[in-house]
């Protein structure tokens, strides 16, 4: 099925825009994990709708990927199609105090944006690894603010790839690190961020010292994804694990960051086993201890080897 797939995916993109066995650790944050049958990298949106279409009509398997910035792949790599929304969708322009991004806009490229037209409000985000798209679908937060605050809609594909249309933020029931999206499948191609007219100067301190506070706390020198588990009600991961004793810890090339205890990094050759392996330790030794659930806000696909 892969080389009829393939072979049929050649006809809708350009040759060079089909990947066969993608190596997911150059695709991803973590610089881990297996291959994917094949990656699909559309130009446009016509060419995504194409792609979904076919994909849903041949019935194969696949998933939408952004930056990689918080997603890992098991070692057995994922059989299907990764189709990749990249830098063919990475656009930002800025109407009155709107900011419309492609999904593939990198945030850091969007509050460069916001600063040079004096726009106020995507400061908490300026730091935060990622493309508009994923962070729209995982409704990604940090130092209390969270895309929830200035989402005023965003333009979607449907799955099967037969129509687009516009979401309002409120119909996307936007909750910690969740979004209606996880269930409609629908996927983001652009997003329209509402903001207020601010200071420059005041806009910039702010951001710099929010990547100031970022980069001092997190282990921002190696590959990770980020926080890796959800926020558990009532506690800190960060914290339940450092309590834990678990600081520092490692298997194979994965460790808990002695930084900060929420990360789990690469530290060098780390695969995706170990991470998971890590992964299960500290889980079992919270709900040993606190007997609390971590909940890893990474999504994990593929196959084990």
């Amino acid at each position: 099925m892969k080389e009829m797939i393939k072979e049929k995916l050649t006809e809708i993109l350009k040759p060079e825009a089909v990947t066969e066995n993608a190596s997911m650790a150059e695709y991803t944050s973590f610089r881990a994990g297996g291959c994917a049958d094949l990656l699909a990298a559309p130009e446009n949106t016509g060419e995504l709708r194409a792609v979904l279409r076919l994909l849903d009509s041949e019935g194969c398997p696949h998933m939408i990927l952004g930056n990689g910035s918080n997603i890992l792949v098991r070692d057995g790599g994922y059989r299907g199609v990764i189709v990749k929304i990249g830098d063919a969708f990475d656009n930002v322009r800025v109407e009155g105090d709107k900011v419309i991004c492609g999904a593939g806009t990198r945030m850091a490229s969007v509050a460069r944006a916001a600063l040079t037209e004096n726009l106020s409000g995507f400061e908490f985000a300026s730091g935060i690894p990622g493309s508009i798209g994923g962070a729209v679908f995982m409704n990604a937060g940090a130092y209390g603010g969270e895309m929830a605050d200035i989402l005023e809609k965003v333009h979607v594909v449907s799955p099967d790839g037969s129509c687009e249309y516009d979401i309002s933020a409120a119909e996307l029931d936007m909750g910690y690190r969740h979004t209606a999206l996880h269930e409609t499948g629908d996927i983001v191609t652009e997003a329209i961020l509402k903001l207020q007219p601010g200071d420059r100067d005041e806009i910039r301190e702010k951001m710099n010292d929010l990547n100031s506070r970022r980069n001092s706390k997190q282990p921002v020198n190696y590959p990770s994804a980020g926080s890796f588990f959800k926020r558990p009600e009532g506690h800190f991961a960060g914290a339940l694990i450092q309590d834990a004793g678990f600081k520092g810890l490692a298997v194979g090339g994965a460790q808990v960051s002695e930084l900060h205890a929420g990360f789990i990094i690469n530290r060098g050759g780390a695969t995706a086993s170990d991470i998971l392996q890590l992964m299960e330790i500290v889980q079992a030794g919270i709900m040993d201890m606190a007997g609390v659930r971590l909940e890893p806000e990474v999504r994990i696909i593929g196959e084990e080897l």
